[in-house]
C-alpha cells in the first residue's frame, strides 16, 4: 500500500485492472484527434493532482479522452478544464486560470483535485463495475489527505455516488444524502478527528457549461464556500 501521495500516484499510472477502459484509452492515444496529432498522447491512468496537504479536494467523474488522457494531468488540456481551472483562478485556488499541459507553471493552493474513474470511458460512461475496481485508489488518496482535508466538491451525481462509500473516517446519513448544486451536507468524523463539509456542483462538462445550466459565478460560488469551511 502505497504510504505517501506521490507514491500512490505513480502506482495509479501503472494500473491495468479493467480491460475496456484500458483499450479505449489506449486507442484514442494511438488514433488521436486530428487536432493534436503531433502530440504525444499520456494514455494512462491519471492521477490527482494537488499539494498533499490540501484542505480541500474537487472529485470529478474521470479523464476525458483528448484532455487528461492526452496531457496526463486532472482537467488539462479540454474546455471542461479551462471552465474549471478560471474558477479557480478567481477564488485564489490556481495560480493561473488556464492549464494546457505538464510544466505549464500551473500550481493549486490548498485543493487537490482527483476521480473515481482513473481512466478515460467510452463516451465519459464509466460502468458501476469499473469504478468499484478503481475504489481503492480513492479511498488510499483520501485516507492520505485526511490529516488536513476538511472539505470536497463533487462536480456531477456520478462523483457524488461514487465517492460516499469511499469515506472511510466520516460517517454518512441513511439514507444517503443525495446530489444537488449547491447541496451541503457535514459528516461526522468517526475517528476523532475532524468533521467534513461535502458541496455538491453540476460538473463543468460542456453539455452543463454550453447550455448556461451552470456558469462561472455557480461554481465560483461553490467553491468559495468549501475554501472557507
Amino acid at each position: 500500500m502505497p504510504e505517501t501521495l506521490a507514491e500512490l500516484d505513480l502506482a495509479v499510472t501503472s494500473c491495468r485492472a479493467c480491460p475496456r477502459l484500458v483499450s479505449w484509452r489506449e486507442q484514442v492515444a494511438r488514433e488521436k484527434r486530428a487536432a493534436f496529432r503531433d502530440q504525444v498522447y499520456w494514455g494512462r491512468p491519471v492521477p490527482g493532482f494537488g499539494p498533499a496537504d490540501a484542505h480541500l479536494a474537487i472529485v470529478g467523474l474521470a479523464p476525458a479522452a483528448h484532455g487528461a488522457n492526452r496531457t496526463g494531468r486532472m482537467f488539462t488540456g479540454d474546455r471542461s478544464g479551462d471552465f474549471l481551472y478560471a474558477a479557480m483562478y478567481e477564488v485564489g485556488l490556481a495560480s493561473q486560470p488556464t492549464a494546457t499541459h505538464i510544466g505549464d507553471g500551473l500550481e493549486l493552493y490548498g485543493v487537490r483535485i482527483t476521480s473515481p474513474v482513473k481512466c478515460a470511458p467510452p463516451a465519459n460512461k464509466p460502468t458501476p463495475g469499473e469504478r468499484d475496481t478503481c475504489k481503492p485508489w480513492l479511498v488510499r488518496e483520501l485516507e492520505l489527505l485526511r490529516p488536513t482535508l476538511r472539505s470536497i466538491v463533487v462536480l456531477g451525481a456520478f462523483g457524488w455516488q461514487a465517492l460516499l462509500p469511499a469515506l472511510a473516517f466520516w460517517e454518512v446519513p441513511m439514507p444517503r444524502p443525495k446530489f444537488g448544486h449547491g447541496v451541503e451536507v457535514t459528516l461526522t468524523a468517526t475517528d476523532g478527528g475532524r468533521d467534513l463539509r461535502l458541496f455538491g456542483c453540476y460538473h463543468v462538462s460542456q453539455q452543463n457549461t454550453f447550455t448556461g445550466k451552470l456558469t462561472p459565478a455557480m461554481v465560483e460560488s461553490v467553491l468559495r464556500r468549501a475554501a472557507d469551511a
